[in-house]
């Protein structure tokens, strides 16, 4: 079985908090999987209720607008969500699963011919971006527009700058679909009755910043990482070949281990203690996890990858009322880029790689790839 480190191992067994700093910041992220969960289920002492603060590092600098449905609360947040819910259960539908069948299969196809293949830049932005035509249900011919944004919109270049350009295209959409509605995203949140009331601009730009940046960056570093995993561990992609009754607890095990979003803030609206430190009215909280994933009370040899284990309760798609809604599209991608490699490939080879690390004042994590070029394989035995 392949193993990958995990950088809160030490600080989880000496206690359920790592006081850590992050942006200059003191923050308890809490660390063992009941703790993250009662947390991200208790909204009244880990407030959602946060514009710009829920991520790590926050996003003052990077956008103007509060983040809906994920920066607000119960009751009001399900309100929200409910408008928004439709376009995220389409990875559902025999439609969508048959476009991103057809969408994984021409992208193999091209990098089985191609040859040398830089995943990262030729490879997992483009599903994802072309993915996200389908759940948002507007022209494909859009992705290329998002392509150009890179790996994360924030995060990546002069993220002010091209989190304002995201913000300008957004509304230009949402007045397009105004003047010519269909049955996109845009027009249904244009059309959209919010407790007796139209959207508000603001509002509406928010719903389409979640889908535009917050579930962007964690597709792409997923699908490196899966093909990177396979390349590493022939093993695993010959298991599931020769098992493919395995492929969803392999997708499973992939999220598990190797989740791209660390932790998450949470805002504490009244002075609390979070497991024995003290925590002022209006200082943040994290949830982390990528540490709950790992937890030895959760999950047998958490730091071994099997393609196979179950049960896996882990929480890569966030808990409680915030779960995320982008899950069952991740997923429908995944489960079908799985499928595709142990039908097409035979073998994955991996010829350079650049780790994009995630560094902060007590840890190191690898996240993803910066730049992975690899040489696909085919499968004549098919």
């Amino acid at each position: 079985m392949s193993e990958v480190p995990d950088p809160f191992k030490a600080a989880r067994g000496k206690c359920p908090v790592m006081h850590t700093e992050f942006q200059g910041e003191k923050v308890p992220m809490i660390l063992r999987l009941k703790d993250v969960r009662d947390a991200a289920r208790d909204w009244e002492t880990y407030s959602s209720d946060a514009p710009m603060r829920v991520p790590f590092p926050s996003e003052e600098d990077v956008r103007t607008v509060r983040q809906y449905p994920l920066e607000v609360d119960p009751p009001v947040h399900g309100d929200y969500r409910k408008l928004v819910e439709p376009f995220f259960l389409r990875p559902k539908s025999p439609e969508m699963k048959a476009q991103i069948a057809a969408l994984v299969e021409r992208l193999v196809g091209e990098a089985l011919e191609r040859g040398p293949t830089e995943i990262v830049r030729e490879f997992a932005i483009p599903l994802q971006s072309h993915a996200l035509t389908y759940l948002l249900n507007v022209d494909e011919k859009e992705a290329e527009t998002w392509i150009g944004w890179g790996v994360h919109v924030f995060k990546e270049g002069d993220g002010k700058s091209k989190g304002s350009f995201m913000e300008r295209y957004c509304e230009d959409m949402f007045n397009q679909a105004a003047a010519n509605p269909g049955d996109d995203f845009f027009s249904a949140l244009n059309a959209a009755d919010f407790q007796g009331r139209k959207l508000t601009m603001e509002e509406k730009l928010g719903y389409a910043n979640i889908a535009f940046a917050g579930g962007r960056d964690t597709i792409i570093h997923t699908v490196a990482n899966i093909i990177a995993h396979f390349g590493s561990n022939p093993a695993d992609l010959k298991f599931v070949r020769e098992n493919p009754d395995k492929i969803i607890t392999a997708g499973e095990e992939i999220f598990r281990v190797y989740m791209p979003l660390t932790h998450i803030g949470r805002v504490c609206p009244l002075d609390t203690q979070v497991h024995g430190i003290d925590v002022k009215a209006g200082e943040r909280v994290s949830l982390g996890w990528a540490s709950a994933n790992r937890d030895p009370e959760a999950f047998a040899d958490p730091d071994e990858i099997k393609m196979d284990r179950r049960p896996n309760p882990h929480i890569s798609f966030g808990y409680g009322p915030h779960l995320c809604l982008g899950a069952h599209h991740a997923r429908a991608i995944m489960r079908q880029l799985i499928t595709t490699l142990t039908k097409r490939v035979a073998q994955i080879e991996i010829l350079e790689s650049e780790d994009n690390i995630e560094r902060e004042a007590d840890y190191d994590r690898k996240v993803g790839y910066h730049r992975l070029k690899v040489r696909l394989v085919e499968n004549t035995a098919k």
